[in-house]
């Protein structure tokens, strides 16, 4: 299971690797999809891609596997309070992994998709039920929250548990610059992409609500924009690569 789950790490890895190169190109003025269903589809398009899919498939299956298992197997030997706590996240992170695995067994068989206009539906079909505004709003201080929780995890260094100690070493300060800046370049996309939801509960206005891809296009359009979103896909690589050397070197 934890080869698997390394696996997995490393498709993670490389999803945020072309996320960044998709963000830094639509800086430049190109055309693309800056969130995974984006990345997901420009690695389906060169010729091997049909082998990518199911391999990358597999391998965040595995990975939602494995948090599963952290969250319900491995949870027993901790402390009541601990046990709720890993029950949640590592929940939360064996969901979000299995719908990228999801998302790859849909390239795999031939399906296509846009996640921002699946994004507006959704909203647009919470905004149509009784209590669908202040849900979306939740839905969107939720993922703002996951963004500030990136943010502080990566000026505390918090990602170094994670990690096999290489203290004082030229790797070590190496890894630890990829982590930080990674995580908070990340932390700031999702913040972008949660104030969205949060506009579109506030204007019941759903077609708001286009998801990452979508907050930072919005944020190309501002003057100081293009730079901005030149460091944001910077910081995505850089998260890529920590990911890449957490599936090497991660605790599991």
């Amino acid at each position: 299971m934890d080869v698997v789950a390394r696996s997995g790490f490393a498709v993670m890895a490389l999803l945020h690797i072309v996320v960044g190169a998709i963000s830094i190109a639509l800086a430049l003025g190109q055309p693309g999809q800056a969130e995974a269903t984006g990345a997901i589809e420009q690695l389906a398009a060169n010729p091997w891609g049909p082998a990518v899919m199911w391999a990358c498939t597999i391998g965040c299956a595995g990975l939602a596997l494995w948090q599963l298992s952290e969250a319900t197997l491995r949870a027993r030997r901790k402390a009541r309070k601990e046990r709720v706590g890993k029950l949640v996240s590592s929940g939360f992170l064996a969901v979000a992994y299995g719908s990228v695995g999801l998302t790859f067994g849909g390239f795999a068989v031939g399906l296509r998709g846009d996640s921002g206009e699946t994004t507006r539906d959704i909203s647009t079909a919470l905004i149509r039920t009784p209590f669908g505004v202040p849900v979306l709003g939740a839905l969107g201080l939720t993922v703002m929250g996951v963004g500030v929780y990136f943010v502080v995890k990566g000026l505390r260094r918090g990602f170094k548990e994670e990690l096999f100690r290489f203290e004082g070493t030229r790797r070590g300060r190496i890894i630890d610059s990829l982590g930080v800046t990674g995580h908070v370049a990340k932390g700031i996309a999702l913040n972008l992409a949660g104030l969205l939801f949060v506009i579109a509960a506030a204007k019941q206005s759903p077609e708001e609500s286009t998801g990452l891809d979508g907050g930072l296009k919005a944020l190309r359009d501002h003057p100081y924009g293009p730079y901005l979103l030149v460091a944001i896909g910077a910081g995505f690589i850089c998260y890529g690569i920590f990911a890449l050397v957490r599936s090497k070197f991660g605790r599991m």
